[in-house]
């Protein structure tokens, strides 16, 4: 097990915060967390965490994973006092960072979110898992009688390849809640297929937020919004935006003249999150 302090981050905001849909609260204040075909559990004591892996395996895999190399205390710093709804939401969602997730991943969970909510995209996903992935077997976390924590295999489902959803067919999408959505997933799994596919995404993930955002456009089912989505939870362009009904509603209530994209060049999506958090989650911390 690792045990290491980790300022500004929450694991229960980060799971309410929209971008992440395979993290779920156990017994005891632990957070389990399937992301691609890696598991792990993770638990806060006071100022700090213990995750269910070795050393090895976090500074390999979580550190990045959880972004612990970014600075969201700097990143905080640089919004005024004067702007007070930002500083609120800030306030109100202060442990969300952004996940460094799995690409092929964020693709079909944001093209799940087109007109969707968040319970109902978490149950669309882990249909997808339980029909498509693979049984595996990770490591979790128990409290014993005496307080202290011990790991225990847990058994998981793995996120699906592409070529297990695209060799279903359509057909084979059938009554897993996806909707009109089933042939754009139909699509983009085509298209990470094989060698050609995993060349696609590789090419992405070497882009500039630009090139990787104009490529996104041109596949079936992804707009603007999607296209930012992947750029800001798949390639890790923290400076993507994303607008959705949610914030638009903001921008619109507290930013009529229109956000200062400008000041926070290059971290913008950060702010952002802490903007949509706010939003959806306010009424259930007042």
């Amino acid at each position: 097990m690792v045990r290491i302090k980790i300022n500004d981050m929450d694991l229960g905001q980060i799971a309410k915060s929209g971008q992440c849909f395979r993290m779920k609260e156990q017994e005891h204040g632990v957070w389990s967390v399937v992301a691609g075909t890696k598991y792990i559990e993770a638990v806060r004591e006071e100022e700090e965490f213990l995750f269910s892996c070795e050393e090895e395996e976090f500074q390999r895999i979580w550190s990045h994973y959880f972004d612990l190399g970014g600075d969201y205390a700097g990143y905080k710093k640089q919004v005024p006092s004067e702007d007070s709804y930002l500083r609120e939401a800030i306030r109100c969602g202060w442990g969300v960072r952004i996940l460094c997730q799995d690409l092929w991943e964020m693709l079909v969970t944001f093209i799940l979110s087109q007109n969707n909510n968040i319970p109902r995209i978490k149950g669309s996903v882990t249909e997808l898992c339980n029909k498509f992935g693979v049984e595996r077997s990770g490591r979790g976390l128990v409290l014993f009688s005496d307080g202290t924590w011990n790991e225990v295999r847990k058994s998981y489902m793995t996120f699906p390849t592409p070529e297990s959803i695209a060799s279903s067919g359509i057909s084979g999408l059938s009554g897993l809640g996806l909707g009109y959505r089933d042939k754009y997933i139909l699509s983009i799994a085509e298209c990470c297929s094989g060698p050609e596919g995993n060349t696609w995404l590789a090419g992405l993930k070497e882009a500039d937020y630009e090139s990787a955002h104009a490529q996104l456009l041109k596949q079936l089912g992804i707009g603007k919004k999607v296209a930012d989505c992947v750029c800001l939870f798949g390639l890790h362009h923290v400076g993507a935006f994303p607008v959705d009904t949610h914030v638009k509603q903001i921008l619109t209530t507290y930013y009529p003249d229109g956000f200062p994209l400008k000041r926070y060049e290059g971290y913008a999506g950060i702010l952002q999150q802490y903007m949509f958090y706010h939003k959806i989650n306010r009424l259930a911390v007042e």
